[in-house]
């Protein structure tokens, strides 16, 4: 069985396996009970450290659920793309059919002392329904995309249930104050008599509409700062890093890591990195572009599209400017292994993270904590949740601006060694101490009734005295 790719999976996958618990999801595939897929998967994850229960799906429930709501309407809504939102009334009850399903098997598996934590867009309404059959669960629930304003949330058809269905959880989790703050200001404007206040000594902001009141708090996401620097220090990446120098010669590595998906801001970014050597002849036979690019929701026809605009584009950037020796964007359509990945992260001189719109970003703090000479600079888009965190250390840009990211692709190159370290070890910092660890910590202890530390080291993390050490993930 192979892990899946995604940052919610990248993120959560150290949690758990430190701490255990049950991961309940869907296998990614349309797939039957009776399978020798099941013994494999059971195996899998229970060498990862946790158990999961897969929910399956048949084919008419992944397209209206997955390719339909989810991804066809909830996440280009989410990152302000309505133009390719597709409102089919089809789609909506199959996600709620969908949702249904992993509520019932939250309230089959579980326990009433169990902790239920929901992440992500695709499973809103699971509170709602886990509600309808047993009111002793406590459950809450993480966003790790962003949070449209008012404006573009307002053209959901479905924006009064979905509004409902996050007043269902006991705790709302976004990134940003600024997805937090869109929520508040939804439901203000959309929901009949909400009463909203900040809660007393917690930092938490509490909303009541009717007889039901949930908190609703920010917790930028981390990674596990600690195993990435010390990948990035090992003796294999070490040799790792050897080989790719022999290989890309004595040029300065740009790297670009990013799933398949119109919200990468891939296009610009390859737009800009023409913009640059268009105008700043310097960095001709000096930078070389590696971008990679993850394979991602490759049956629909619109990400193909974007595969195909991006591979013309590199392929124009290639002819344009390849010379003897130096070919200026090395582009692969591929998942990396963790040793190549680290080794990319260590040893490029810059990371371009362009997004038009993100919840967070984590190749930006993965680049970061893998940075060991500290002579790294990262572009980060203004527009990614990670910007909050980083804005001291990176050089942001709006990837709208394509001669604005190739002006700050050539500070980088400029930036005198003392600054890049500056710079670096702010972010580093920051990233060290918010580690996946302190996210986690400070949303449980929040759900729990525990007011948050700042900050606590993962040696630190443990659960409240008391409270109940099973946990159950959706």
């Amino acid at each position: 069985m192979k892990a899946g790719s995604g940052g919610l999976v990248s993120a959560l996958a150290p949690v758990l396996s430190h701490r255990g618990g049950v991961w309940i999801g869907w296998p990614g595939l349309a797939l039957e009970r009776g399978g020798a897929w099941e013994a494999l998967m059971g195996e899998s994850f229970r060498e990862r450290g946790y158990d999961l229960l897969p929910v399956l799906l048949n084919e008419e429930e992944v397209k209206g659920f997955y390719e339909g709501f989810s991804n066809a309407i909830l996440w280009p809504l989410f990152h302000d793309l309505t133009s390719r939102c597709d409102f089919q009334p089809a789609y909506w009850y199959t996600y709620l059919e969908v949702n249904r399903k992993f509520a019932d098997t939250v309230v089959e598996h579980g326990r009433g002392d169990d902790f239920v934590w929901v992440q992500d867009y695709q499973l809103i309404h699971v509170a709602e329904f886990v509600r309808e059959r047993t009111s002793e669960r406590r459950i809450g629930f993480f966003l790790h995309i962003p949070f449209p304003p008012l404006d573009i949330f307002m053209k959901l058809p479905w924006r009064g249930q979905i509004l409902n269905a996050f007043l269902a959880y006991d705790l709302l989790g976004f990134q940003t104050q600024r997805d937090r703050r869109n929520f508040l200001s939804c439901v203000e404007h959309l929901l009949d008599k909400p009463e909203i206040r900040r809660g007393k000594d917690t930092g938490l902001v509490e909303v009541r509409v009717h007889d039901r009141m949930v908190r609703v708090g920010t917790f930028p996401i981390g990674i596990d700062y600690a195993a990435f620097s010390e990948t990035a220090r090992s003796e294999d990446v070490e040799v790792r890093v050897g080989e790719l120098r022999r290989r890309i010669g004595p040029y300065e590595l740009v790297v670009g890591i990013d799933r398949l998906d119109y919200t990468k801001g891939l296009p610009e970014r390859l737009q800009a990195f023409r913009n640059a050597l268009q105008r700043f002849s310097e960095l001709r036979e000096r930078a070389l572009l590696m971008q990679i690019v993850v394979p991602s929701r490759e049956a629909v026809a619109e990400y193909q599209s974007l595969k195909g605009e991006i591979e013309q584009l590199v392929g124009e950037i290639n002819g344009e400017f390849s010379t003897p020796g130096w070919v200026p964007v090395h582009y692969h359509y591929r998942s990396l292994g963790r040793r190549d990945l680290v080794a990319l992260y260590r040893m490029a001189r810059a990371c371009l993270v362009t997004s038009l719109k993100d919840g967070m970003n984590l190749v930006a703090k993965e680049f970061v904590a893998c940075q060991v000479d500290g002579l790294g600079a990262l572009v980060l888009s203004e527009f990614a949740g990670a910007a909050a965190q980083l804005q001291p250390g990176a050089l942001l840009v709006n990837p709208h601006d394509i001669e604005g990211m190739a002006d700050a692709l050539k500070a980088a190159f400029e930036m005198s060694p003392a600054e890049r370290l500056r710079r670096m070890h702010l972010m580093q910092e920051v990233v060290r101490k918010q580690d996946i660890f302190w996210w986690v910590d400070c949303y449980l202890k929040a759900a729990l009734g525990v007011v948050p530390d700042d900050f606590r080291t993962p040696k630190e993390y443990l659960p409240p005295a008391g409270a109940d050490k099973s946990w159950v993930e959706v």
